[in-house]
């Protein structure tokens, strides 16, 4: 590297550098009402407003902010210039320009602001899983300070699609109470015409390394895996999820969710979603109109019916406490799932694995209300962001010319009919669709533990509706060693697979959707059950057991197991209840509660610790979410809570002190 090679030869024109400009032509609509009564700020801003352009007749209009989540540099013609993280946030700046268009059409006045987000698939396996879950929290106050530092918006728009950005959106809009805020949904990629899908794409290496792919099969068909550019992925992952929970909490227009990006379907729901907005200003409609312990409890019902990822039991409590709602418990999911049956057929849950545009063809999010409101699960009292009831949503979408439409060219496009995809109750009982989540507790999870039990393989599961697995411990105290075991084949069909330390205050509670994704993709490994105190990917499946309680590195017993341990799992998938737990050895079988008693009286796992890559602003989320109520709270930043943390701890500093 050289001088030159920086400073190449310049043209002379760079160095004819202007000192002053004329400024913009005309004058600031002011009053002496303005001059006499208001901040200084707000003055100065309508000199910053012309100063970017904007014309100064149209510069007291409604002022709308629109947050997005954009990442990367698209060219004019879409082209990159720069990439994004993901294609979550490729085509997200398109959305905000149709909001921002349609409400300069209303006369108001938009103004925009980026927080981007990371891309989970991209950071699984890697340092960057570490960051991926505290993100949510950091991003979440990101957005709302951003809010607050542009006083004069009357409403607040959020734009977001995936895994974090969406639920920190989400989380930061619920905050807003004394505001009107509106979800867009991001939307979602069209899977290939011929090709994988973006959660089975992700486990070509452990599949190339059991020899079950050729080295052109991993390259070509990673090549066409991400159909179009813009979107969550295709599958009900927490992206999709996320999306759906959204509107489902009313926080977004119906049918909305799930929409394929780049479309015109999807950037008329951008307009659409600018009118609620304005909509709301002007008839002094605001978020605590919309969020309440109702909404909160449909979102849940909802959540329960798709088969959503077991992410959103993180992220919808969190919403809840932004919103000032009663935060759900465990209770209260066990509740909500026994009553909901799961009524779609998607990816990854199947039994068919239809891509999300086919749901949202089929009528999304609307069209599973309406099945639920014939079972009477929904509050449809409840206002949503349309400026109607949820009720008088679902009436007019019943007998909408969309929802003709829309799943009629679903049969034309997939040949594909929508009763498959979104069934009725009875439909979905006989193709042996069951209830999403179970929560296993036990000697090993004492504080309780989540499976996504609708989506355990159906040839593992009793006629009884049971899946039981007791089989020995393999115990791994990384992801990393875990991958690796699989990738050598150093597990086998029967094996139970103990992953510890992946909690909040070890690895930022890190996702393993390598391993989840690896064992349903390899012939064995519907024969493997796995068990972690880390969360799992929203397109995981199997029998895969995590959340566990309390963390490994908070003195949980699951941190307490070692190699050739005999484990019992039992989970009731009709019953929805469950328990994991220690008993004994092969050798030495023991009861519950003696396995109980040993676990107590063991030491930790040497090899337990932190990960020593985790940064220290993941090591302080850890503390302040653990100090809040932990994962089981939605790991969210209860401020009292921690202040009450802080000064007790001071306290106990200074009584130290003066006893020294």
């Amino acid at each position: 590297m050289s001088f030159h090679s920086i400073f190449t030869t310049e043209d002379e024109s760079l160095y004819k550098v202007k000192t002053h400009a004329k400024g913009p032509i005309g004058t600031l609509p002011l009053t002496p009402q303005m001059l006499e009564e208001s901040p200084s700020g707000d003055l100065f801003g309508l000199s910053q407003n012309v100063g970017m352009g904007w014309e100064p007749k149209d510069l007291l209009g409604t002022q709308v902010l629109i947050l997005g989540t954009k990442g990367g540099i698209r060219d004019h013609d879409g082209s990159p210039i720069a990439l994004g993280y993901h294609t979550g946030h490729w085509e997200v700046d398109i959305l905000m320009a149709e909001a921002a268009k349609e409400i300069r059409e209303q006369k108001g006045v938009p103004f925009a602001g980026f927080v981007s987000d990371p891309c989970d698939g991209r950071s699984q396996g890697t340092t960057g899983m570490f960051d991926s879950f505290p993100f949510r929290n950091d991003a979440a106050i990101v957005y709302r300070r951003l809010i607050r530092s542009l006083p004069t918006r009357k409403a607040v728009i959020g734009v977001a699609t995936c895994d974090k950005g969406l639920p920190a959106m989400t989380i930061a809009l619920a905050g807003m109470h004394d505001l009107p805020t509106v979800i867009v949904p991001g939307g979602v990629t069209l899977p290939p015409t011929v090709g994988e899908d973006a959660g089975k794409i992700q486990t070509i290496g452990a599949r190339f390394a059991n020899k079950e792919i050729s080295l052109k099969e991993a390259a070509e068909l990673g090549c066409v895996a991400c159909a179009t550019p813009g979107g969550g992925c295709q599958f009900l992952g927490t992206a999709a999820t996320a999306q759906v929970v959204a509107e489902a909490l009313g926080m977004a227009i119906t049918h909305s969710a799930l929409a394929p990006s780049g479309q015109p379907i999807w950037a008329e729901m951008a307009r659409q979603s600018a009118r609620a907005a304005l909509e709301m200003q002007k008839n002094k409609v605001t978020t605590k109109d919309i969020l309440t312990d109702k909404a909160i409890e449909n979102a849940m019902v909802v959540h329960a019916a798709f088969g959503g990822s077991t992410n959103l039991l993180l992220h919808i409590p969190a919403i809840a406490h932004a919103a000032k709602c009663h935060i759900p418990t465990v209770e209260d999911w066990v509740r909500i799932n026994r009553k909901t049956p799961r009524l779609v057929s998607v990816l990854p849950n199947g039994p068919d694995h239809h891509p999300t545009v086919r749901v949202f063809l089929a009528g999304g999010v609307p069209e599973v209300m309406l099945h639920l409101r014939k079972l009477g699960l929904l509050h449809e009292d409840v206002l949503t962001v349309t400026g109607q009831t949820l009720g008088e949503n679902l009436d007019w979408w019943e007998k909408s010319e969309r929802r003709a439409a829309i799943r009629k060219r679903l049969i034309e496009a997939d040949g594909v009919s929508p009763d498959d995809v979104i069934m009725n109750p009875e439909k979905a009982k006989e193709r042996g669709l069951t209830s999403t989540v179970t929560f296993p507790t036990g000697n090993i999870a004492p504080e309780g533990s989540v499976i996504k039990s609708t989506s355990i393989d159906p040839s593992k599961v009793g006629e009884d509706g049971f899946y039981r697995h007791t089989g020995v411990a393999k115990v791994f105290t990384s992801e990393r060693s875990a991958i690796k075991a699989i990738k050598t084949g150093a597990i086998e069909a029967g094996d139970i697979m103990v992953v510890m330390g992946g909690g909040p205050s070890g690895t930022g509670m890190e996702e393993t959707y390598q391993l989840t994704s690896a064992l349903k993709y390899l012939p064995f490994g519907k024969h493997v059950s796995l068990i972690t105190d880390a969360r799992f990917s929203g397109v995981s499946t199997g029998a895969c057991i995590g959340h566990v309680g309390p963390e490994a590195l908070g003195g949980g017993p699951i941190g307490k197991l070692r190699n050739g341990d005999l484990i019992e799992i039992i989970v009731d998938c009709v019953g929805l209840v469950g328990s994991v737990n220690f008993v004994g050895t092969l050798n030495k079988r023991t009861t519950v509660e003696e396995g109980t008693a040993i676990l107590n009286e063991r030491e930790p796992h040497p090899d337990l610790k932190p990960d020593p890559n985790l940064p220290d602003d993941t090591r302080l989320w850890a503390a302040l979410q653990s100090a809040s109520g932990g994962t089981w709270r939605g790991s969210v930043y209860d401020t009292d809570r921690i202040i009450e943390v802080l000064e007790a701890g001071m306290k106990a500093l200074a009584k130290e002190k003066t006893t020294i």
